[in-house]
């Protein structure tokens, strides 16, 4: 008995269909690397994963099939301040949030029900009607052993003194 077909696979298939391109091997490559990946890849960072495995597939072509995730609405970009755009798998219908930590970079993302009510409250209270929002919170995390922490921060990682009440 053959695995079912991973639903971005039909996703992706029609959208190509209907722009008049093929499913090629290298896009299959790149999907499937792409879908597997863990976090939120930049283009350097997926097309390094790539690249061990497919040494013949180029970054421009990462970078086009990672268009065309986008434009078929599998992935989406988002730009978290470290002055590369990072994408992750379209969760349709699963809204999320994010925490940053400003020195090493890690993304937790998560959902909150209290957090999205008061979003909604607040824009009804101004008469205006939410479309889409992203809410991104950049800090420090609390891990110590960070090791892209600045040494005098590292002190501070696990205190309330690296983060000040306002």
């Amino acid at each position: 008995m053959s695995e079912p077909t991973p639903s971005w696979e039909a996703t992706l298939a029609a959208y190509l269909s209907r722009s008049g391109l093929r499913v090629t091997r290298q896009r299959r490559a790149i999907a499937e690397a792409f879908f597997a990946h863990r976090g939120h890849p930049n283009i350097d960072e997926l097309y390094a994963k790539i690249r061990a495995q497919h040494p013949h597939i180029g970054q421009a072509t990462v970078y086009r099939t990672l268009k065309l995730l986008v434009d078929s609405g599998l992935a989406e970009p988002s730009r978290f301040g470290d002055g590369t755009t990072r994408y992750e798998a379209s969760h349709q219908g699963e809204h999320h949030d994010h925490l940053i930590c400003v020195d090493c970079g890690h993304i937790v993302e998560f959902r909150d029900d209290e957090i999205e009510r008061l979003q909604i409250e607040i824009a009804e209270r101004h008469k205006f009607a939410v479309t889409d929002h992203k809410m991104v919170i950049y800090g420090a995390c609390r891990d110590a052993k960070c090791p892209r922490r600045p040494k005098e921060n590292a002190r501070k990682a696990n205190t309330s003194e690296a983060f000040p009440r306002r």
